[in-house]
């Protein structure tokens, strides 16, 4: 099988008129290249991204292979073809076409699937799809090929919001979607590590014992404690220590408090605690850590 190929190379293996691209600038995850075809007979290697059809103008008889069987659908301008990434395809088609590919990178489809869900994806996988019923998909592609050839102010915020919405609208309708198992043993969920770590934030001046962040989450300390550690690879201890430190330092660089002031405002015993846990962390005491920290002032 070939290796997979990156969107901008398709035309090697499908050669059509380009009439639209996006900017190499400002489209993270997601990109638009649009196609005027002539009737066509095409094996096509697997591509890097998940890729969306949607036609524009032109009808035509489709008939499309992927993993050896074959599906054919009567195609019209409005319809939309679904294709997950890095699978070999063969497409068949009678007629003069002009559609607009919409392509997904993995990385951003995973991303919008694991806060969707809040849960660790192993594998996203498109529905073998050759007319999805789905106007909406249609739609955001065409506003993103009119963003690709036209642009203006605001573009990348435009470009970002209607990639998000085409991710979630397909996760929940045309996509499989195979997720990393959580066994007993394993770390927090993700809303569970979200609880806690808000909650050292909102408390880090306090106190902060095991039992304060086990019961944030109706955890039993021993279970807590493991969680935590299979979570974040540290004690939930230190994992305190290292967000005073955190905090301390921006204190020190942003602020004229005194050092105990800042040992009091982060939750350390007292200053000679600060000083010891600082050093500790950083290499340097606090006092000297402010000194080469701050911009030099000009005369």
């Amino acid at each position: 099988m070939t290796s997979v190929i990156e969107p901008e190379q398709l035309p090697i293996w499908v050669p059509g008129q380009l009439t639209v691209r996006s900017s190499d600038s400002g489209w993270d995850g997601i990109s638009v290249r649009g196609y005027s075809y002539a009737a066509s007979d095409v094996l096509v290697p697997p591509i890097r991204d998940f890729m969306i059809v949607a036609y524009r103008r032109g009808t035509t008889s489709m008939r499309r292979r992927v993993d050896g069987q074959w599906l054919e659908e009567r195609l019209v301008p409005g319809d939309v073809s679904l294709l997950t990434r890095a699978a070999d395809s063969h497409w068949v088609w009678d007629t003069d076409i002009e559609v607009v590919h919409v392509y997904l990178t993995q990385a951003e489809l995973a991303a919008t699937c694991e806060q969707m869900y809040e849960r660790d994806v192993q594998d996203v996988e498109l529905h073998d799809e050759v007319k999805a019923d789905d106007p909406a998909i249609h739609r955001t592609a065409m506003l993103l090929a009119q963003e690709a050839a036209h642009g203006g102010a605001g573009s990348s915020l435009l470009v970002e919001s209607l990639s998000c919405q085409l991710a979630v609208h397909i996760l929940r309708r045309h996509a499989h979607v195979l997720f990393r198992e959580r066994h007993t043993g394993d770390g927090l969920s993700f809303p569970q590590e979200r609880v806690v770590r808000d909650y050292i934030q909102e408390h880090l001046g306090e106190n902060i014992t095991l039992e304060d962040l086990a019961s944030s989450v109706g955890l039993s300390r021993y279970h807590f404690a493991r969680r935590f550690r299979v979570s974040t690879g540290t004690t939930a201890y230190e994992y305190v220590l290292q967000q005073r430190v955190a905090r301390a330092q921006t204190l020190l660089t942003r602020t004229n408090e005194s050092l105990i002031n800042i040992a009091v405002t982060c939750g350390f015993a007292d200053q000679s605690h600060f000083n010891r846990v600082f050093k500790k962390h950083t290499g340097v005491p606090p006092g000297q850590y402010r000194k080469h920290s701050r911009p030099r002032s000009t005369p």
